[in-house]
């Protein structure tokens, strides 16, 4: 497996919370101002020893279940590839609320390296309303026009609870097998919030083989905990400045947990 995986240690992956972008009710009409925050946090999770950056569109909610309208995709190309431009390390893309094909565009144009799909398999009920995965095209969409480019997919998303009574591990077999998803993330409840330990134990027990990431809440003092079952990290909100979620990239803060988890 490409890019982060191959690192001795487990990666850290910082998220690059974009500012509303145009078309979203809280866009501000200011495109230059929303790439030169995307740059200085990407900058200050580099500093810090992150090993992967991924962008996504935080600020425009609320969000379509759908497809994202083109001026998303364009504004997200432009913070892209000037992310790209200012920083070594892999980035990648989450295109809110769940559109994968744009993500995957979004690398094919920036020279991304993974993406992250929320609803991958199966169905979950959101606050978006009912999203279906759609594993069938994604992954031949992905075959046409980035085929090295990795599949990070979460099992029961957070902000989100799963149709069917499926367990987490059942869901994250499908995800895996049938889904063909590189790897699965776990989360908690919402933004910020920690994944249930039990879950990732679950999880880890069902497909001892996977690539376990996870996708919310992780801080310096509950990693080596989540550690001993999981590959990585996906981390935004612990990382801003004082842990405030609309704060910047505090690269002090990304330094002492990308420490921890790389000592595992």
């Amino acid at each position: 497996m490409s890019t982060f995986f191959r690192h001795r240690h487990k990666p850290v992956i910082g998220v690059v919370h974009l500012r509303p972008l145009p078309g979203s009710p809280r866009w501000s009409g200011d495109l230059e101002l929303v790439i030169d925050c995307a740059r200085a946090d990407a900058k200050a999770y580099a500093r810090g020893g992150v090993d992967a950056v991924i962008i996504e569109n935080f600020g425009d909610a609320p969000f379509t279940k759908a497809n994202v309208g083109p001026e998303t995709v364009a504004a997200m190309t432009a913070a892209g590839i000037a992310v790209r431009a200012t920083i070594k390390i892999p980035i990648g893309f989450n295109v809110l609320r769940n559109d994968a094909c744009a993500a995957l565009a979004l690398c094919a144009a920036c020279g991304g390296s993974f993406v992250r799909v929320n609803v991958h398999t199966g169905a979950m009920l959101t606050d978006q309303g009912v999203i279906e995965g759609d594993a069938y095209n994604t992954i031949r969409y992905r075959q046409r026009i980035c085929p090295d480019v990795l599949l990070l997919a979460d099992v029961h998303v957070k902000h989100a609870v799963p149709l069917a009574n499926l367990s987490i591990e059942d869901s994250a077999r499908d995800t895996l097998e049938r889904g063909l998803a590189d790897a699965i993330i776990i989360s908690g409840t919402g933004t910020g919030v920690a994944a249930d330990i039990g879950d990732v134990e679950r999880v880890r027990r069902a497909c001892p083989k996977a690539k376990i990431l996870l996708g919310s809440g992780v801080t310096v003092e509950n990693a080596p905990e989540y550690l001993q079952f999981a590959d990585g990290v996906i981390v935004g909100t612990s990382l801003k400045v004082g842990g405030k979620l609309d704060n910047p990239v505090d690269p002090k803060r990304v330094g002492a947990l990308a420490r921890v988890v790389h000592a595992h």
